[in-house]
Formats: C-alpha cells, structure tokens, sequence
C-alpha cells in the first residue's frame, strides 16, 4: 500500500494464480481513490477478499506508513460489503526491487510496476497461506489494531 500510488493484484477465480492489475495514484480524497480500486477490481469479476499489505518495519514496529494501510482498510470496509485484511508486507517491495533489477530495470524507471509486483507478491502470499493451511490469511481491521497498537 503506498501513500502515491497503490498496486492492484486479483487472482484467477481458483485462487491459484495472483497477476498484476493495475496501479492507481492516490488523490487527495481517499473515497475517491478507493472508488477508482473497487471499480477496475470489480470490472474483473466477484472479489471475495481484499488484501491490504501494511509495512511493519523490520524491528516488528508500526510506521506511518502502517497506520496509513490501516486507515485505508477502515475505509474501505466502510464502502463495500468485503472482508478487508491486512498482511504483513515487510518485504515486498524489495522483493519486487530485485526482479526488476534481474531483468534489468530500475526502481525509477518501474515505480508503477514496483506497486503492481508488490501487490502480486502479497496475493500470492495470500494464496499459498491459504491454500496450504486452508484458513484465510490475514487480519480484519480491528484484530490488526489490537496486535499491533
């Protein structure tokens, strides 16, 4: 989840295979940003869940950019009818930083698919959790606040 711009990921409708979807840049106004997310989201199919990555730093700590995942979460919650979750996405962007650099593209060139790489990493994430352990990954809104504030 990032405070410019934000990657969007969906996977196929058996959950197997996570792809980039798009990345929308965050205007002033959050609903409408989250508007803009529900719409190209929707216009692929049924969601389910909506996974949101908040960026725990490496000491297990909130940032600003945390709370900034989380209120996006609260208000996404507030617009739709999906469970909205939030995972842990310590490192993916630099994992997302290291597949540009093996095919050769750097992080300024690629800012908008460094969001999308990103988002594919925390679905796939999503996916295997789920599909090994059968349970959904993740955490609603206020389980994450109790955890981690």
């Amino acid at each position: 989840m990032g405070i410019a711009r934000i990657g969007l990921a969906i996977s196929d409708v058996h959950g197997i295979l996570a792809s980039p979807l798009a990345t929308v840049s965050r205007t002033d106004n959050l609903t409408e940003t989250l508007h803009n997310i529900l719409q190209l989201a929707t216009e692929q199919g049924e969601l389910l869940e909506v996974y949101i990555g908040a960026p725990i730093n490496l000491k297990g700590d909130v940032t600003l950019s945390t709370q900034d995942s989380i209120e996006v979460a609260t208000e996404l919650e507030k617009l739709s009818d999906l469970a909205v979750l939030l995972i842990d996405e310590r490192l993916t962007t630099a994992v997302a930083n290291n597949q540009l650099k093996q095919i050769g593209k750097s992080q300024k060139d690629a800012r908008a698919t460094i969001d999308q790489m990103a988002a594919v990493a925390i679905l796939e994430f999503a996916l295997s959790v789920e599909s090994k352990t059968g349970s959904i990954p993740g955490l609603p809104v206020e389980q994450w606040r109790a955890k981690y504030e």
